[in-house]
């Protein structure tokens, strides 16, 4: 029989391949879940200590995926320890446990001497305590379950509990290298029950079993009848599902002096073998298949594919919202729902038929943002899960009507409190540190994080929104430009986004990369701090401009001037806020070199131990001048500034 292959079916074949290819490498672990004691908050000395164990950490591996350093002594000691899952693949592991580490130390628990972090394939916990000497395991519990429960609860434990004392027992009786057992058994209903249970291999096998049998307990009070759950401590876990989770066949055994030592030679060829069949061929396989459908569609088609904006679209048809629900939903887009308006259209709150509050966001008809740009924003805002990132929760497409639905933020945007007198004495300095960081936060993910690097391109205070617990977060990404992780940079001749914000070599070259978005970040900050938007304004009879005036106060050691006057801030604050004008004067620079990454600058706000570069001049040093004339002096402005805030994307997002 011959098999013809079209060139858009070989395409097609090709590109199942190498998706399912990248699936097998790429698995990304899953969660995370963090779990932080605040009631422990750390000093320099501790967080030294720590940073240098997690240093140590990768080198103390057992061979099994356990890690454990220390550092320092006494009160200021840091203990450390990480477990990976035994079924999973060396490389996998480390991944996983780099992500952990970064997550617990910077995000999750940056002021706690204790947390610990919970992935599907690793755990990560740090404690100025011995972490594996106490019983009390409770302390670091946590519960996951599957939503369905087994329709007859008594017959599906009958089958569940042995199971995993089976496995308790095994995994107790392993090695001080490997405690961890997994395996699968017959369910009710012909249904199969896979399970797994592991333990930190220094535990004794009294102590493993103890800590095991507690999970097990764990079971009837918090996951009854579940069809699949996790009881997940630092000591010991347990998994059970009715499918199959595991990543290798079998967890390799751990060394033991029962092994055959007499013929080594045998050994390496063995492993040899194993290695050609298991990686080397397939490697080849996958090489020689992805070469020639590469050669084949480029002949045939005679083009270089960058993107296929349809195929992406397709991926997200399950996110689509009937045009007629959503009109519904806003009342007709009344004006008594309007939240905002923009340049390419407006906002509207609307509530879906089950209760949800919404943000929808209608593009105008005549708006300069077509069909390229919606479907931008939609492809990219919907692959971003943050917390620190408005959330796209579906879209709309009707004719010429578009709209995108978002998650609504009661709060509204960070300018409607930072730039309003009455408003901004609610933002006390917590709040505004607690915002800032989670700016960066956001900046870092879109940057670093996701899967794509990601420049926003018009970062500013009118798109960061506040939920109801009033934390940050980044909004509208109409302009915002995607990059593989390995390019950094790019070029254009459409200047977009707002004045005040733009770095000098955006607005003069069109030049742009991550360290656009550090500017922003950078006028974003100083703003947060004083109050003023970044355009001229009156003091003392003078006309300022904020990079300026930050500039000379600092250089001048008078930061107390540029605080906003709302703000009531004791010694300590006052320390930390002239710290953070230091790291605005730093993002803010004329040189692009000189700027830090997104993420020295969470560094340097989370971790006071680290030393900040001196600043040089910012971008656009204006001399101030004397007003005079009233409010026509005050509305003359540099062309590298903004009288009026105003924006070339001014898309209004809730």
């Amino acid at each position: 029989m011959r098999i013809m292959l079209t060139g858009n079916s070989l395409l097609f074949s090709c590109l199942i391949f190498i998706y399912f290819i990248t699936f097998l490498i790429k698995a990304q672990p899953e969660y995370p879940f963090p779990v932080c004691h605040n009631d422990s908050i750390y000093d320099t000395n501790y967080s030294t200590n720590l940073d240098t164990a997690l240093e140590k950490l990768p080198g103390s591996d057992s061979g099994y995926g356990y890690f454990n350093s220390s550092e320092g002594q006494g009160a200021d000691i840091a203990n450390v320890i990480c477990l990976c899952r035994a079924d999973v693949e060396d490389h996998m592991c480390r991944s996983c446990f780099k992500e952990a580490v970064f997550r617990l130390r910077v995000f999750a628990c940056p002021n706690q001497t204790e947390g610990v972090i919970y992935y599907e394939f690793c755990l990560l916990k740090y404690s100025n305590a011995e972490i594996l000497g106490t019983n009390d395991m409770k302390r670091d519990l946590l519960f996951l379950f599957n939503k369905d429960t087994f329709p007859d609860k008594n017959q599906f434990n009958g089958f569940l509990y042995p199971f995993m004392n089976k496995l308790r027992d095994e995994a107790a009786a392993g090695s001080s290298l490997l405690k961890f057992a997994m395996d699968n058994t017959s369910g009710p209903d012909t249904s199969t029950l896979y399970g797994l249970a592991q333990c930190v291999p220094i535990l004794s096998e009294a102590q493993c079993k103890e800590c095991l049998a507690y999970a097990i307990n764990q079971l009837s009070s918090c996951c009854d009848g579940r069809i699949g759950a996790l009881v997940l401590m630092a000591r010991c876990n347990i998994r059970y599902e009715i499918y199959e989770f595991n990543i290798n066949t079998r967890p390799l055994p751990p060394p033991s002096s029962t092994f055959d030592q007499s013929s080594p030679q045998g050994n390496k060829k063995t492993s040899a073998t194993r290695t050609a069949i298991f990686v080397i061929i397939p490697t080849v396989i996958a090489i020689l298949i992805v070469s020639i459908c590469i050669f084949i569609v480029l002949r045939r088609k005679k083009i270089l594919v960058e993107k296929d904006d349809t195929m992406d679209m397709s991926t997200i048809e399950s996110l689509q919202y009937d045009f007629e629900v959503v009109k519904v939903a806003t009342n007709d887009f009344s004006d008594q729902n309007k939240l905002g308006e923009g340049g390419f259209g407006s906002v509207y709150k609307g509530t879906l038929h089950n209760g949800q509050e919404v943000a929808v966001k209608r593009l105008s008809k005549d708006s300069g943002q077509g069909e390229i740009e919606f479907k931008n924003e939609v492809m990219l805002v919907a692959k971003l899960q943050h917390r620190n990132l408005v959330r796209l929760l579906g879209f709309s497409l009707e004719g010429s009507e578009r709209l995108l639905i978002y998650e609504f933020m009661p709060n509204g945007s960070l300018d409607q409190f930072i730039f309003d007198p009455p408003k901004r004495s609610l933002l006390d300095w917590n709040r505004r540190n607690k915002i800032i960081k989670g700016i960066a936060r956001g900046l870092l993910y879109l940057h670093e994080d996701s899967r794509l690097r990601i420049i926003h391109r018009d970062l500013k205070a009118s798109n960061v929104l506040l939920d109801e617990e009033m934390n940050s977060k980044i909004a509208d990404f109409g302009m915002a430009r995607l990059f593989n992780l390995q390019e950094t940079h790019g070029r254009t001749d459409r200047i977009v986004g707002t004045y005040g914000y733009m770095p000098p070599e955006y607005i003069m070259h069109g030049q742009f990369s991550v360290k656009s978005d550090i500017f922003s970040f950078g006028v974003l900050l100083l703003e947060i701090i004083t109050g003023q938007k970044n355009q001229c304004f009156k003091i003392e009879g003078r006309t300022e401009f904020i990079l300026s005036y930050v500039w000379k106060c600092w250089r001048y050691e008078t930061i107390a001037d540029i605080i906003d006057p709302t703000l009531m801030v004791d010694s300590s604050s006052l320390q930390e806020i002239m710290r953070i004008v230091h790291i605005g004067l730093l993002c803010v620079q004329n040189n692009v070199v000189e700027r830090p990454s997104m993420a020295s600058v969470v560094l340097m706000l989370n971790s006071s131990s680290v030393t900040l570069q001196v600043p040089y001049e910012p971008a656009f040093f204006m001399r101030s001048s004397s007003i005079t004339s009233g409010s026509e002096s005050y509305n003359q402005v540099s062309s590298h500034s903004s009288g009026k805030d105003a924006s070339i994307s001014t898309i209004v997002a809730r």
